[in-house]
């Protein structure tokens, strides 16, 4: 899909905010329509596999422990998906009901998600509250009617062009709710660049069969900069191996980059949560490379009591032996 029909589509999802208006401050157009369209994204996703998935459900023995079902129902989905929907609905079956029932039943819908989509809908997006307040505000059928009009399908639209159309999107909500510095995007452009020079020097190094390279990212945001990597060093070398760790204290951007690698047959659970100053969740592992946007301009000065221990206390042997910024921002 060419950069354009990216733009198009991006306008398209846009345009579907404009029914929020009134009933949701500008601010909080990301809260609704980035969760849709991630869940329109597993929708398709998953709908070719969802017969499949509840056949093998009425096969599991009564009392089955969370892991076992895991095992089963990711069978059933096929390739190096991790995620499943024991739902009886997708968002074509969910047109064709009452409309007074979408709330129910989309709650319905996302509940039956394997736990570590549930989670990032339940706990990160905060999902349900916003489909109440559509429902509440009368909302919630014409936003879902907009976004069953979207074909999010593998087939359709690669991983890497939904990246590059989350990135759209956020650029066009950061403009709008007054981010700071810190939370705007990187322009892919920029990652790429980044990345060319990162591995400009290892071309022997990535060459052949069994490579396997690690990279991590500190503040991973949606995953931009993971996912670029991975596309340069497979463009490089199609045999390699490319496992992507990272972390991001933003509920929204987690949410969304634990998603992706969830349908791209990463491990889901290198990507942390958290505030990676103070609580790094990588902290007993090595990496190949490592590269990073980190937020520029933001304030860190209610958390410079642990930068500081650990500046003070390991030196080079922590994250902070070369000092620190100011605490009024990384500029």
């Amino acid at each position: 899909m060419a950069k354009a029909d990216i733009q198009n589509l991006g306008s398209f999802v846009w345009s579907i905010a404009e029914i929020l208006r009134g009933d949701f401050k500008q601010s909080e157009y990301g809260k609704v329509i980035l969760p849709f369209v991630v869940l329109r994204r597993l929708d398709c996703i998953l709908e070719a596999s969802k017969d499949a998935v509840l056949e093998a459900e009425k096969t599991l023995p009564d009392g089955v422990d969370d892991a076992t079902r895991d095992m089963i129902l990711f069978g059933a989905v096929g390739g190096n998906v991790r995620v499943y929907n024991r739902s009886r609905f997708t968002f074509d079956k969910l047109r064709g009901q009452d409309p007074r029932q979408l709330h129910d039943n989309l709650i319905d819908y996302i509940t039956n998600f394997s736990g570590n989509v549930r989670d990032i809908f339940l706990d990160k997006f905060l999902f349900t509250d916003q489909l109440k307040r559509l429902k509440d505000g009368g909302i919630l059928w014409n936003v879902f009617e907009r976004f069953t009009e979207i074909d999010l399908h593998p087939d359709t639209i690669s991983n890497i062009e939904m990246g590059y159309l989350f990135e759209e999107l956020i650029r066009r909500f950061s403009e709008i709710s007054n981010e700071t510095a810190g939370e705007h995007f990187t322009p892919r452009e920029v990652i790429r660049l980044i990345v060319d020079l990162l591995i400009a020097n290892d071309d022997s190094k990535l060459t052949g069969r069994g490579i396997i390279r690690q990279v991590y990212d500190p503040a991973c945001g949606t995953g931009g900069m993971l996912a670029l990597t991975e596309e340069a060093l497979t463009d490089f070398n199609p045999s390699i191996r490319v496992e992507l760790f990272g972390q991001e204290l933003n509920g929204e951007s987690f949410g969304i980059c634990k998603s992706d690698m969830l349908v791209t047959g990463h491990d889901p659970e290198q990507i942390a949560f958290g505030n990676t100053l103070t609580q790094d969740a990588h902290a007993d592992k090595r990496f190949h490379y490592m590269l990073s946007n980190p937020p520029y301009g933001v304030d860190w000065k209610k958390y410079q009591e642990p930068i500081k221990a650990e500046a003070e206390n390991m030196g080079f042997d922590g994250r902070f032996g070369a000092g620190t910024p100011r605490i009024s921002g990384l500029m």
